[in-house]
């Protein structure tokens, strides 16, 4: 059922690097095994602030397949699309362009954030101030119920649902919506019917969530009912209209504590990356040619591990009795700082060695990730089509 849906996209930047595996690709993982989940190659988003320079974005959007399916993403349990090849994704954002206040996307809080970030660009374009609402056609074309995102991206999905919102309350009611609803609350028999009433009036009339959540789990399992009843039903409980579009929820992630080479954020635009596909040779010279704490000039120079960089992938990498060693190590220059790191590098290519070996399977046969994203974007179109033939519909544009 599309109400358990959890959807989330990338924009396509290449290959991958550790800080995105700790940040967002462990976390898909476990989520495809728990909930139907659709994973994206944002193409369209890469242009929004990029559209001057876009780079090779169909390269670096299959680079980036790679590494999700390196990472352990499995085509069987998730789809993998991309964004642009389900052109529904377009006709939604124009369709809620029509209903959206200007006022609400102006104060979305990375609008003024990413102008001031990018002042060397230029943004006043119409693109990238309808981009979240881009992001709220992704999500709701699925009828996506949860969307993993970090605290700063809690308020794109909070816009998301005053869009679906707004757009239920616009489109909902259709003719005779009153008499519709109650004739599908009696195909579920009198005692169920009777039961739902109930719960209704509680809510409704008392403001009582637990009466509105048992409601929703009561229609949940009516096996009888059509999508389009079970749809009205939803927004007769609250009082409004059929619920035609989906009101999200943010599945909030911890942020990547991942850090780079450096003692920053991992991040490209630093150069303080660890690729996913990295050689062993190459993470061991790049981790053995770290900083490390400038208090320890010489070997016998006794150090604090919180000044170094190295002690930060320790956080990441090293168990308890590891940890305790290289502090120890650290802070009575019983260790020298190339003995200190080399845990940190067997435990990042023990990490990165079933990565690497996925990925070959797919770099020696390329026609594995566009059979596997083919197939991918045929499901979501699928999916796409269902909701577009619903909004088409309330907003008067049934052609058929």
């Amino acid at each position: 059922m599309y109400e358990t849906r959890v959807l989330s996209g990338m924009r396509p930047t290449g290959s991958l690097h550790l800080g995105h595996f700790h940040g967002v690709l462990k976390n898909w993982v476990r989520l495809q095994a728990e909930y139907p989940c659709l994973f994206f190659v944002a193409d369209w988003h890469a242009l929004t602030t990029d559209y001057e320079s876009p780079g090779n974005v169909r390269e670096a959007g299959w680079d980036m397949v790679v590494d999700w399916l390196a990472a352990g993403i499995d085509p069987g349990q998730a789809i993998l699309f991309i964004q642009s090849l389900v052109p529904e994704h377009a006709e939604l954002h124009l369709l809620l362009s029509m209903m959206t206040p200007l006022g609400w996307l102006e104060r979305v809080p990375t609008y003024k954030d990413q102008i001031e970030k990018l002042a060397d660009k230029d943004l006043s374009t119409y693109g990238f101030l309808g981009y979240p609402l881009l992001q709220s056609a992704d999500i709701l074309i699925y009828r996506a119920r949860y969307v993993p995102v970090g605290e700063d991206q809690v308020p794109h999905v909070e816009f998301t649902r005053e869009v679906a919102r707004r757009f239920n309350h616009l489109y909902g009611k259709e003719p005779g919506y009153e008499e519709k609803a109650k004739a599908a609350v009696k195909k579920m028999g009198t005692k169920k019917a009777r039961l739902l009433n109930e719960l209704r009036t509680k809510y409704l009339e008392q403001g009582e969530a637990e009466s509105l959540a048992r409601a929703q789990a009561l229609l949940t399992e009516q096996q009888n009912l059509s999508r389009g009843d079970r749809e009205r039903l939803y927004g007769w409980l609250e009082g409004g209209g059929k619920k035609i579009l989906v009101e999200p929820e943010a599945l909030l992630t911890e942020a990547s504590k991942m850090p780079g080479l450096d003692g920053q954020k991992m991040s490209k635009s630093y150069g303080n990356t660890i690729s996913l596909r990295e050689e062993p040779e190459s993470v061991s010279k790049k981790i053995k040619t770290m900083p490390t704490d400038p208090a320890r000039v010489k070997r016998t120079d006794r150090g604090t591990p919180e000044k170094c960089p190295v002690w930060s992938l320790h956080l990441v990498y090293s168990n308890d009795e590891i940890k305790q060693w290289a502090h120890q190590g650290c802070t009575t220059a019983g260790i020298g700082c190339l003995e200190c790191k080399q845990p940190v590098i067997d435990a990042i290519n023990k990490e990165l060695a079933p990565m690497r070996e996925r990925a070959q399977t797919y770099l020696d046969d390329p026609t594995l990730v566009k059979n596997i994203v083919a197939d991918g974007c045929d499901k979501a179109k699928r999916l796409a089509a269902e909701t577009m033939r619903d909004v088409r519909e309330a907003m008067g544009l049934s052609y058929s």
